[in-house]
């Protein structure tokens, strides 16, 4: 007859912590947080952590021409903004550190999104739309010519606002994204400096909110975006 053995032997010396056992109750929940504000900030770190993942996957889907561009755009611009105000809190955004910090604790891959949130804007803002050609809408009238109207009235405001002594991101960046998506209602041809104020809005969009441009800089601003406004209207023509 064969002798069976226990299949996993408890050595001798192994006595139940009873005690142990005792406290812990498998049922109950257990806290993350102590406090009111330990719970808003976890809440904010996992929102942020869901709004990457979602550019992500929206920049993919976009890629693969999957997704509408109105929705794309539209998805993309509020994403973006819950983005920005998350971290503009004091208490997030030393929790977060920066993104490529959040990432690595996370362990994110997540290269669209990273780019997409280095520039500040969908890449509709970015990209020319496949709207209208200019000779189309100066020959329309009506709605158009409402749109041409408005782009030159945002490179105004912009300028002036420049001149001003506006300085600082939180006053420009504005300003500077409504004339990208005024221009970009209006015409698809990449013209003379449109790069220039992409490249600005790049800038304005890594600075912090209160930091502001150098005189130097703002003086090169405003040559690259008037020689933008030059080439734009050079479109109408």
């Amino acid at each position: 007859m064969i002798s069976r053995q226990p299949y996993a032997p408890t050595p001798h010396s192994y006595v139940p912590n009873t005690t142990l056992s005792a406290t812990i109750n498998l049922d109950e929940e257990v806290k993350l947080a102590d406090t009111r504000a330990e719970r808003d900030l976890q809440d904010s770190l996992a929102e942020i952590f869901s709004i990457i993942v979602t550019l992500d996957e929206l920049e993919k889907a976009f890629l693969k021409d999957a997704i509408p561009e109105a929705d794309y755009t539209e998805i993309c611009e509020r994403s973006l903004k819950q983005y920005k105000s998350l971290i503009a809190d004091e208490t997030v955004a030393k929790a977060f550190v920066g993104l490529e910090e959040f990432k690595a604790k996370w362990d994110l891959e997540v290269p669209r999104a990273t780019e997409r949130i280095r520039v500040g804007m969908p890449s509709t803002a970015v990209n020319a739309s496949s709207g209208p050609a200019p000779a189309t809408v100066a020959a329309s009238g009506g709605t158009s010519g409402t749109l041409i109207l408005e782009a030159t009235q945002d490179f105004i405001t912009f300028l002036d606002a420049l001149r001003l002594g506006l300085l600082a991101k939180d006053q420009l960046h504005p300003l500077l994204t409504e004339v990208i998506q005024s221009v970009n209602k209006v015409t698809d041809r990449d013209f003379d400096n449109r790069g220039k104020i992409v490249q600005w809005l790049i800038t304005l969009n890594q600075m912090k909110a209160t930091e502001e441009l150098s005189e130097e800089q703002a003086r090169e601003l405003e040559l690259d975006i008037n020689s933008a406004y030059q080439g734009f209207k050079s479109t109408l023509t």
